[in-house]
């Protein structure tokens, strides 16, 4: 059946740039383009019926970082390699705040903690780091950035733990309501997104990029932005962009659950919070690498027993705890980088991928210097 003209010169008209992939950077980055070119037809290229990747599958963390964390990157790559990318999450944050609000993305201000098992290796590196890092932290923050907060053991119902460190520079956050406003932000500016829209092939053309998506369809755009993420081999398979698959759980209820903010165990590996007065959990990746190397959504036996142990012997012992929700998203690494990947790749197509698993953190400055590359 043919197009109406209306059809045509409403919804099928060539956007000047389609973005694919609706999730943080994808709708950031139409948005910032739109702004910088308002006449411009700006299209978003979706796949799931709603932004549905690693955007709104995360556990919800406003996080720049642990104290294990920050001194391995240190250790591994430096301290000016380390110390960029925490002021970068950190400014991410803050424009994330700026541009949405905190009561649009659900920001908390509970804090953030990492806690020390006992008997772990963990503690001993971080008490020996611990005033370098935050002497090296201070002129981001304006300000000392982690204490030790022991007292906060008992009072959050932990066991099995001989430290915690707490910051009050992190937050729980609610990133489907972010991703609500981030969408009608988007759309109330002149954006277009499309969603069920699923791109299977792409070429670089000398009039344009041809674009092909799995119900059949056809569009042809003036530029185009990738910002597919752990799910970026799909279209690109060439680039290093490694997916890493991370499962979550949520227990019902608790009642009088004392945890209050976000919580890292071992490097970052293992993260909880609470949640409408429920613990919310993720992690364990680490204990099976090559499995969770995956683009697949899925939850595994191994994993989540870790998860459940874990809930069993740290965050809620001798408590009764039932699981009522699990699932899992699809993040974004590299083989030999860090750093996300952004940059044109032909003439008409760049990327913008590779966020590491802080895509709440450095999603909006992702999209500003994709923008920007947009232009050039």
């Amino acid at each position: 059946m043919g197009l109406s003209v209306w059809e045509v010169g409403g919804f099928h008209r060539r956007p000047h740039l389609v973005v694919i992939g609706g999730g943080i950077v994808g709708l950031f980055t139409a948005l910032f383009h739109k702004r910088s070119h308002p006449r411009h037809h700006v299209v978003v290229l979706e796949r799931g019926p709603y932004p549905s990747g690693a955007s709104v599958k995360n556990a919800g963390f406003a996080c720049f970082g642990s104290p294990s964390e920050l001194l391995a990157d240190i250790r591994n790559e430096g301290m000016d390699a380390a110390l960029n990318r925490v002021e970068e999450r950190w400014r991410g944050l803050n424009e994330l705040r700026a541009e949405l609000g905190d009561a649009n993305i659900g920001f908390e201000g509970s804090g953030g903690h990492e806690i020390y098992r006992t008997g772990g290796p963990l503690y001993p590196l971080v008490a020996e780091g611990f005033d370098g890092l935050n002497a090296a932290l201070r002129p981001i923050f304006n300000g000392p950035v982690f204490q030790w907060s022991d007292e906060m053991i008992g009072r959050s119902g932990l066991s099995g733990v001989d430290h915690l460190v707490r910051t009050t520079f992190e937050s729980p956050i609610d990133t489907g309501r972010m991703m609500e406003t981030l969408l009608r932000k988007v759309s109330s500016e002149g954006v277009h997104f499309r969603p069920n829209a699923e791109v299977i092939f792409m070429e670089d053309g000398p009039l344009g990029v041809m674009i092909s998506l799995r119900d059949g369809s056809h569009m042809e755009a003036g530029q185009v932005l990738v910002a597919t993420n752990g799910y970026t081999s799909s279209i690109l398979p060439d680039l290093d962009v490694i997916p890493a698959r991370g499962q979550v759980l949520l227990t019902e209820p608790i009642p009088e659950l004392a945890l209050r903010g976000t919580f890292h165990v071992d490097e970052g590996f293992y993260y909880f919070r609470d949640y409408q007065g429920a613990v919310l959990l993720g992690g364990g990746r680490n204990l099976d690498v090559a499995g969770e190397t995956t683009t697949n959504d899925g939850t595994t036996e191994q994993i989540q027993f870790a998860l459940e142990d874990l809930l069993r012997t740290v965050i809620l012992p001798g408590r009764e705890f039932k699981i009522v929700r699990r699932w899992s998203g699809v993040m974004g690494f590299g083989a030999t980088s860090k750093a996300p990947l952004i940059e044109r790749i032909s003439p008409r197509v760049s990327v913008a991928v590779r966020l590491g698993g802080m895509g709440v953190a450095i999603g909006i400055r992702v999209a500003r210097k994709a923008a920007a590359l947009l232009h050039d």
